[in-house]
């Protein structure tokens, strides 16, 4: 968790080298490496000592310009196993579901380790995820990808378990249990077994139908809240001195959450007010 993400590039760093039509390309610096591309090269030394913001020039005449990434490039380029969960969704797993410094939380279904990153970065180096994957190979890729993005293996702060959640969880008094499978219904008692009291499960599944039996799920186990379900939709701005407009494309549907908090053992949640037909009040 201490790898450098701030001052001057150095050898190891992988920096995002953007052109003038916004194409990026991601590279691992090295003392005599040398990016190629139709433009031209550039030698990997003309970044190394450079800050962040640079502009290099390659051989051909093209600028480029040198950030290293942001985690949200990343995971949207990572080598995949399985599909990635977007930015704008991971984000809100984070906020929504409050995952904090020190936080125990439990992942089921890594994919290509998107979420893992993120999740890292949100219990930082005192808190731990364990992450279950059914399928060895998307558990390979997922390891490959986290680890390249921290700069190294993350055995303090992180457990990669292949295996089925509910069958092979172990954890207990676990903060927040996050679910990213195809039958996360499946997974709700284990997952009430696992969360503390106040504990939270965020679930994100892809239709509306998996929506509609992971609420029920939720709802019928006796141990959770209300569950909320929601989504988000993202749509960018054009803007351009006078002409300010939304863009023609947005970053639709690309899934479903739904959260709950764990009650304390032995309580059942108030029974649910539901509004009488014909009236707009509440019994």
């Amino acid at each position: 968790m201490g790898f450098r993400r701030h001052g001057p590039f150095r050898p190891g760093d992988q920096v995002q080298l953007t052109d003038p039509k916004n194409k990026r390309h991601t590279i691992t610096l090295k003392e005599d490496g040398v990016f190629h591309t139709h433009k031209g090269a550039i030698p990997h030394s003309e970044l190394i000592g450079q800050p962040e913001g640079s502009v290099v020039r390659s051989s051909g005449g093209t600028q480029y310009l040198a950030f290293r990434h942001l985690l949200q490039d990343y995971t949207l380029a990572m080598p995949r196993g399985a599909a990635v969960i977007y930015p704008k969704d991971a984000s809100m797993i984070v906020g929504m579901a409050d995952v904090f410094p020190g936080a125990r939380v439990v992942e089921a279904g890594v994919g290509s380790g998107a979420l893992t990153c993120f999740l890292l970065r949100a219990v930082g180096p005192e808190g731990h995820v364990t992450s279950y994957e059914r399928r060895q190979e998307f558990a390979d890729v997922a390891a490959k990808n986290v680890e390249k993005f921290y700069g190294g293996p993350m055995d303090d702060n992180w457990r990669l378990v292949v295996g089925d959640l509910v069958s092979s969880i172990d954890e207990s008094d676990v903060d927040r249990v996050i679910l990213d499978m195809l039958a996360p219904w499946e997974c709700v008692d284990a997952a009430a077994k696992a969360l503390t009291p106040g504990g939270v499960i965020c679930c994100y599944v892809a239709t509306t139908t998996q929506m509609s039996k992971t609420v029920e799920a939720i709802r019928d186990h006796g141990s959770f809240t209300e569950p909320h379900a929601w989504e988000t939709l993202v749509r960018d701005w054009h803007v351009e001195g006078l002409a300010v407009r939304p863009d023609h494309r947005m970053i639709g549907h690309t899934g479903f959450l739904v959260s709950a908090r764990r009650m304390a053992d032995g309580v059942t949640p108030p029974p649910r007010r539901r509004r009488p037909k014909g009236t707009t009040e509440e019994l």
